[in-house]
């Protein structure tokens, strides 16, 4: 009897162990559900979907707000063209409730009046934080790729 209430308890500490474990990856697990959530959005023109997981007081590169990057990303829906997003490996950094990800992407158009200038290969790097109990990204740089 005293050998199987050791096991168990052993196996009961082996299972908290794991639980502890696993909630530790939650906050990453989320954030790249977020992301590839938003990646299928741009890809499929959804930009509403695209624009829940970007936080109001976004700001990217040359003074890109949350409005003009919805615009940006409506204006390609309703020009049908296709977007291609294929990104590398992520590499996510969570520190509480904010996090970093950053990642290569290879921007593709099934359009040639796309923006073609801005096709292409770039590296990205995006600042996330909890709003709400949602990730939202709230800020974005990217350089051209060589």
């Amino acid at each position: 009897m005293a050998k199987t209430g050791f096991i168990a308890r052993g196996w009961l500490f082996a299972c908290v162990l794991a639980l502890a474990a696993c909630a530790g990856d939650m906050p990453e697990a989320q954030l790249r559900q977020q992301f590839d959530a938003m990646q299928a959005a741009v890809e499929a023109g959804k930009a509403g979907d695209f624009i829940d997981g970007v936080s109001p007081d976004f700001a990217g590169e040359e003074g890109m707000d949350r409005a003009a990057l919805h615009n940006m990303i409506r204006a390609h829906a309703l020009m049908n063209a296709r977007i291609g997003a294929t990104t590398g490996p992520l590499e996510v950094k969570v520190d509480g409730e904010n996090a970093e990800i950053a990642f290569n992407v290879l921007l593709t158009s099934s359009s040639g009046r796309l923006l073609p200038n801005q096709a292409g290969t770039y590296r990205v790097t995006t600042a996330w934080r909890r709003e709400g109990g949602d990730w939202r990204v709230y800020h974005a740089r990217w350089e051209r790729g060589q």
